[in-house]
């Protein structure tokens, strides 16, 4: 191990990316652009050429940050949230995640006769499109589920290379979500829908923390993924993160919880740390070397989430939808409820925090069946 894959100077790194994107965001430019966004770009930067390792390439503490930091992230940034804005942005953002998730399909669908994967994957390129139709309605976790009901996994070659496609273009599909929906609100306004205060909030950007409130926020994390494994465990059908998730709302509703400092900064701080791994995903070295194999998938995927955006977005001016509850609904596709929530962030909208958690989790429960659907039509 070289001191470049050392678990602390890694974690230093992904620190300090995140300090970066926080200090060029207070900028005119970087303002535009926006923290998340920021952190993805940075980390990817830093992760092609050489200043930290590629997630790819495999390193402990990415898969630290994926199976713990970011379900932890999600957990603590909600017990900051108001669960009045399901009432308001429920229903709208409900439509919007069933419409991307319609054109997720109808992309699969499309970039499979256009492309024809058959010719350069083979008797296996109807697992990937079930694969990249799982990851595009609810994120990652489909997408695994999927490869590995299919032993995907043991093709090393193919796996490698649908799982750096898949961040090639699913990154950048975060990044062009987040900045649109403030220049379709130039181009084509649309009505905010607004909590039922009329008032959309605000984003803390400065918290005073204690550390009784440290601890009890970081107490309380502990304590509730503790407790979605334990359930997890014995009932298996329950995904954690949906355990993890009920047990925030419900302590979210307690004065006592709402009266801790610190939620979310250090949700938030997380959330971004979870971002920067993303970034690391985007590695080019392995695209090069995957040769034809890259073309092919790069363009299936490239034409899917063209579909997806085009039905998601184009629906959403038909039907004159908030742009950013739209952006939301796509982000939770496209990414999962990490995505969303950051989305939400993204765009100063705390009334979508808890839509956009929900949908990105029905899109984890769903995401994995329209997959399997998908690999059935089409094998």
């Amino acid at each position: 191990m070289t001191w470049m894959q050392d678990p602390i100077y890694v974690s230093g790194m992904l620190c300090m990316a995140v300090f970066f994107s926080v200090i060029l965001a207070k900028n005119k430019i970087g303002r535009t652009i926006g923290t998340p966004i920021l952190v993805i770009l940075i980390c990817a930067l830093i992760s092609n050429i050489g200043l930290i390792p590629t997630a790819t390439s495999g390193h402990i503490i990415y898969n630290g940050v994926f199976m713990y930091l970011a379900p932890m992230g999600i957990f603590i940034a909600l017990l900051d949230v108001d669960l009045k804005s399901v009432k308001n942005a429920g229903f709208p953002i409900l439509l919007m995640f069933g419409i991307g998730a319609l054109g997720t399909i109808i992309g699969v669908l499309i970039a499979w006769f256009i492309v024809n994967p058959k010719v350069e994957i083979g008797p296996l390129a109807n697992v990937i499109a079930g694969m990249y139709t799982g990851t595009y309605i609810g994120g990652s976790i489909n997408f695994n589920a999927v490869a590995l009901s299919y032993q995907i996994n043991e093709n090393a070659d193919l796996f490698a290379a649908t799982t750096v496609v898949d961040n090639l273009i699913g990154t950048p599909w975060i990044i062009i979500t987040l900045l649109l929906p403030k220049y379709l609100q130039k181009i084509l306004p649309q009505k905010k829908i607004l909590p039922p205060n009329g008032e959309l909030g605000e984003i803390k950007t400065h918290e005073s923390i204690s550390i009784a409130s440290l601890a009890t926020v970081f107490g309380l994390a502990f304590l509730a993924m503790a407790a979605a494994k334990a359930l997890s465990f014995y009932f298996p059908i329950i995904p954690e993160i949906i355990t993890l998730t009920t047990l925030a709302l419900i302590l979210a509703q307690f004065p006592i919880v709402q009266k801790m400092k610190g939620t979310h900064t250090i949700g938030f701080f997380l959330i971004l740390v979870f971002l920067g791994v993303i970034g690391t995903l985007c590695d080019f070295n392995t695209i090069a070397g995957i040769g034809d194999l890259a073309g092919t998938l790069i363009l299936f995927v490239g034409i899917l989430i063209l579909i997806h955006g085009l039905v998601i977005y184009g629906l959403g001016a038909i039907l004159k939808i908030d742009w950013d509850i739209v952006s939301v609904a796509s982000l939770a596709n496209v990414g999962g409820n990490t995505t969303a929530l950051a989305a939400a962030e993204s765009l100063n909208r705390p009334d979508l925090l808890i839509p956009g958690i929900l949908v990105g989790s029905l899109g984890n429960a769903l995401g994995t069946y329209a997959g399997f659907l998908v690999v059935g039509m089409l094998g």
